[in-house]
């Protein structure tokens, strides 16, 4: 039976040998093990192919100086998982409690290796399918109709074993380091390799290029040992408590802006570093100078002979020598492995570092490639979270279910619920759905109104990219109207020239909501699902096109929606307003009241009190109705005649019972005034 299952496996194309599984995962880091997660939940036919012998080899590495930049709030003072999961940044998504990170370290900022501890124990303990020490080295297409989308993937690794696919999932980040080349450029040591033992930095002056995370990490772990360190980039500074954006500069690193500001040697530098040549003299120092200079030069001819700007500007930043050049510059997109057929295009500008993809994170070029996790970022570079674990787990799953819908017809989960539910539905999500905190601005609830707006279907963490396809994509139906629910920043409150401390930062005021700053849900009303040409007009900077209603809730500073006069009752008028409807919840006296009063009950009386089995008699009842006029106050002696009760009291309550009102007369009366 093995040797059977394994030939079915097999197939056999111009004479190669092809081993066959539906879906093919690039990578088994953090991006990749999340999506074997979801496949193998769901059954379905797979291999994660790793090079190294162990998963999360980036991690092996990187960052350099072991010290994570991805919080780890073990505390929160609530036990609701998705909440924690807001301020838990580093765990992936499963049902194994035991596989929260937060019982792995106990450090705020966690050690790089304990990641790499987590990632394997991920892999063993739900046996995920992976294929380690399997490189893989070419990646083209074969044309056939009868595949998924039209072709199918294969794949070859460093032993030339081949592999095919119907859908490949790439989720190998961004690894190969950028690299600036002007001359001179091979005296500069690489983040990659440089010393991270402070000691042979010892009485140096150190230079280092690039503005990120790694090279403040690279300069905070030398600043007490060297002379002085300049750090020089083509663009200033962005701290991400300015840009609320957290792959800017953390305050875990920024050392070196207290010893530049406060003058104490340090300092940072703006240029093109394409500009720069680096000459280097008889003793072994490394002299800044711009690349014009060395224009028809013999740059082998001798510093001497060469022009230096110092000798035209006798104070120019950089005339001091440096003995160290250190490059930290990121990382990009590796393209190398990729067929020209699959049309694998790096993006433009400042996202060239990633390959281009759809905002559903499906390759521009080829139907079936999906990029996932850091290399997937392009989607939202510099706005939110997809670059990082806490966010990207939740844009993974959302091209599982988006998989799932397109190849097993498996429809986007979703729950329906009566419309009395929707404010409280909104304002759960809102306070506990970690995937809208954290992709704020890129993953939105939907919620489709059914029935004539008596029932919705609520969808989660749905990109919002993709909207004017809803229906395709997730095998749902919007033709009564929606509200998308999505979580945003003030429009002028991020930025790295913003001061994001200033007076008055914060709206506390309800009718001033939508002027709010810090991270607040906006809820988006559109009477008919937008269209594509709408997504592509939409206004600068706005997740989604102009609604035909929009409600911002009121920034909280404890964000928590919860207030019922601040966060409640503006939303539940808003969805009222929307709908056409009265949303609020009454007392079985008040549904009474109103269904001989009313032309029209509200939603909640319809669906909870009318389907009732009947009216439950009581003496207070039927004293609120006497008092109101709604029943005549008959004696007891017209129903008893002469003959009295042994027990007043028993007389009523038989009374109540043999005037029982059901509810199909109930009905019957409320259809015939409505007629």
């Amino acid at each position: 039976l093995g040797l059977a299952l394994y030939a079915s496996s097999l197939c056999v194309v111009s004479g190669t040998t092809f081993l066959y599984h539906d879906y093919c995962v690039i990578g088994a880091g953090p991006s990749g093990l999340q999506a074997a997660y979801f496949l193998q939940r769901a059954g379905r036919d797979y291999v994660v192919f790793e090079r190294s012998h162990a998963p999360g080899s980036f991690f092996a590495l990187y960052p350099r100086h072991r010290k994570l930049i991805s919080i780890n709030k073990r505390y929160t003072g609530k036990s609701n998982g998705e909440f924690n999961l807001r301020h838990d940044w580093n765990s992936l998504l499963s049902h194994d409690r035991r596989l929260l990170f937060r019982r792995y370290s106990r450090d705020f900022f966690p050690d790089a290796d304990t990641m790499v501890r987590y990632l394997e124990d991920f892999a063993s303990l739900l046996k995920l399918q992976v294929q380690y020490n399997t490189a893989i080295v070419h990646v083209t297409l074969e044309r056939d109709r009868q595949a998924w989308n039209g072709h199918y993937f294969l794949l070859t690794d460093q032993d030339r074993q081949n592999y095919k696919c119907s859908s490949l999932l790439v989720a190998t980040g961004t690894w190969v380091p950028n690299v600036v080349n002007f001359p001179g450029s091979e005296y500069v040591e690489g983040y990659e390799t440089v010393s991270t033992n402070p000691e042979d930095f010892a009485g140096q002056t150190v230079l280092i290029l690039g503005r990120g995370n790694s090279a403040f990490e690279t300069a905070e772990n030398i600043l007490g040992v060297t002379n002085f360190i300049h750090m020089v980039s083509r663009s200033r500074v962005r701290l991400s408590w300015a840009t609320h954006y957290v792959g800017d500069l953390r305050a875990i690193n920024n050392g070196l802006l207290d010893t530049y500001q406060l003058k104490s040697l340090d300092g940072l530098l703006e240029g093109d570093l394409e500009d720069l040549a680096i000459i280097k003299d008889k003793k072994g120092k490394l002299h800044i100078t711009l690349r014009f200079y060395l224009e028809n030069r013999n740059t082998s001819a001798g510093i001497d002979s060469i022009t230096l700007p110092q000798d035209e500007l006798d104070n120019f930043a950089t005339r001091a020598p440096y003995d160290r050049i250190i490059r930290c510059l990121g990382w990009k997109f590796d393209f190398s492995i990729y067929n020209r057929s699959l049309r694998m295009m790096p993006g433009k500008g400042n996202k060239k570092k990633y390959p281009q993809i759809k905002p559903s994170y499906e390759s521009r070029g080829t139907r079936g490639l999906f990029v996932l996790g850091t290399a997937s970022h392009s989607v939202d570079f510099r706005k939110s979270a997809g670059g990082f674990i806490h966010g990207f787990r939740y844009t993974t799953r959302a091209v599982h279910r988006l998989l799932e819908n397109r190849h097993h017809g498996v429809p986007w989960p979703s729950t329906v619920y009566p419309i009395t539910q929707l404010t409280n539905s909104i304002i759960k999500r809102v306070n506990e759905a970690s995937g809208l905190y954290q992709m704020f601005s890129v993953l939105a609830d939907i919620i489709l109104l059914r029935d004539a707006a008596t029932a919705f279907e609520y969808l989660e963490e749905y990109p919002v990219g993709i909207l004017a396809e809803l229906e395709t994509q997730t095998g749902r139906k919007a033709t009564n109207g929606l509200f998308v629910v999505i979580m945003e920043y003030g429009r002028n409150f991020s930025g790295a020239d913003k001061d994001v401390f200033y007076y008055n930062r914060a709206v506390g005021e309800a009718q001033h909501a939508w002027q709010s700053n810090f991270l607040h849900p906006v809820i988006y009303y559109y009477k008919r699902l937008p269209t594509e040409r709408e997504m592509k007009l939409r206004p600068p900077d706005w997740p989604l096109p102009r609604p035909d209603a929009i409600h911002h809730i009121v920034e909280d500073f404890l964000t928590d929606w919860t207030a019922p006069n601040a966060h409640i009752l503006p939303l539940r008028r808003f969805l009222e307003n929307c709908l056409s409807t009265d949303l609020r919840n009454f007392f079985a006296e008040s549904c009474f009241l109103f269904a001989f009063t009313r032309q029209k009950l509200p939603p909640f009386c319809w669906q909870g009190y009318v389907r009732m089995q009947g009216l439950v008699g009581s003496e207070g009842l039927r004293r609120h109705a006497v008092e109101a006029g709604l029943l005549e106050d008959y004696t007891l002696t017209d129903f008893l005649g002469d003959r009295l009760p042994d027990s007043h009291e028993g007389s009523q309550d038989q009374l109540l019972r043999d005037h029982a009102i059901p509810v199909r007369p109930l009905q019957h009366l409320v259809n015939a005034k409505d007629e």
